[in-house]
């Protein structure tokens, strides 16, 4: 993006150093917007593991909160390489360390995450209440022309019939097969990971854990907005709206939201008259503060400390 605009605007390539630009842009912001940025981000993911923990100890998992939050940084450092994959990393290594059923872990994180996604619509449709002209004229201009055309339609409905119709033929020889018995296990405990949400013994306190979450969240991108020149003028309301686009810009498949983060969030700023490098510089500062810097940092540290503290637990049994 940078290099681009450079291009644009017919700088010379060796005037025009990502790197560079990289170090002034954290040189100029003030450190200690930047450090409750930090702040903010350890809060969210504090509690974060205590929610998981509820939701694990609702279907008879008792884990301990130092497994649930270093996995959760482990996961999140997984996340930079492959999308979603720390997800499933978290809770292999979870259930290895509590030595609990891999899929009744992995169907509470399913829960963990769709208790995000909700979390984020509703801040969504805060946005779109509050700005609604801004986020609809975002709308129109971007997302106007796109849809699906019927002819991707009809054909991938026919491979959908087909399919089904194919499984409905050997369904008899697949139910017989060891295969269909082990996924049908990992299945129905999966199954029973995602219910977890059902047997929540402290409902208020979990809403309350999932407020704090976003309002992190939310917080963060509000710190950030103060710790940068360009952007110290804004709103609380602007940063709802960077905020959620940043979110959907996380949620895209791409590793940690390298690319589609930055692309979002630049959209979002472009509204409030906060475009090009300045955009660009403030992309990056969230961007490598947190994606970067804190998931890096505290993956490596929790890879340290994981095997250290379930051995002094093994130790004491």
């Amino acid at each position: 993006m940078y290099q681009a605009d450079c291009v644009i605007k017919g700088i010379p390539a060796e005037s025009c150093s990502l790197w560079s630009k990289l170090q002034a842009d954290f040189l100029s912001v003030d450190p200690f917007w930047l450090i409750m940025v930090l702040v903010a981000f350890m809060v969210s993911n504090l509690s974060r593991a205590h929610r998981w923990q509820m939701l694990m100890k609702g279907i008879g998992m008792r884990v301990s909160f130092g497994n649930s939050f270093w996995t959760i940084m482990i996961g999140y450092m997984a996340n930079l390489s492959i999308p979603r994959i720390g997800e499933v990393l978290r809770g292999a290594l979870l259930a290895k360390y509590e030595k609990q059923p891999v899929e009744k872990v992995l169907g509470t994180i399913v829960m963990d995450r769709a208790v995000d996604v909700v979390s984020l619509l509703i801040a969504l449709v805060l946005a779109f209440t509050l700005q609604f002209n801004v986020i609809f004229g975002f709308l129109k201009e971007n997302f106007s022309d796109s849809r699906l055309s019927g002819d991707l339609i009809w054909q991938l409905g026919i491979v959908a019939i087909a399919g089904m119709a194919l499984l409905w033929f050997i369904r008899k020889w697949i139910m017989r097969s060891g295969l269909y018995q082990s996924i049908e296990k990992f299945l129905l405990g999966f199954y029973e990971g995602i219910k977890s949400i059902k047997t929540v013994e402290n409902m208020p306190l979990f809403i309350l854990h999932s407020i704090i979450i976003w309002m992190a969240y939310y917080s963060m991108m509000w710190f950030c907005f103060n710790a940068f020149g360009p952007t110290e003028h804004l709103s609380g309301l602007a940063a709802l709206m960077v905020f959620v686009f940043g979110g959907l810009g996380i949620v895209f498949p791409s590793p940690g939201g390298m690319g589609t983060y930055h692309a979002m969030v630049m959209a979002a700023l472009a509204l409030y008259g906060v475009a090009g490098n300045d955009s660009f510089s403030f992309a990056n500062i969230l961007y490598f503060s947190v994606q970067l810097f804190c998931n890096i940092s505290f993956g490596l540290l929790a890879l340290l400390i994981l095997p250290m503290i379930n051995r002094t637990i093994s130790e004491n049994q």
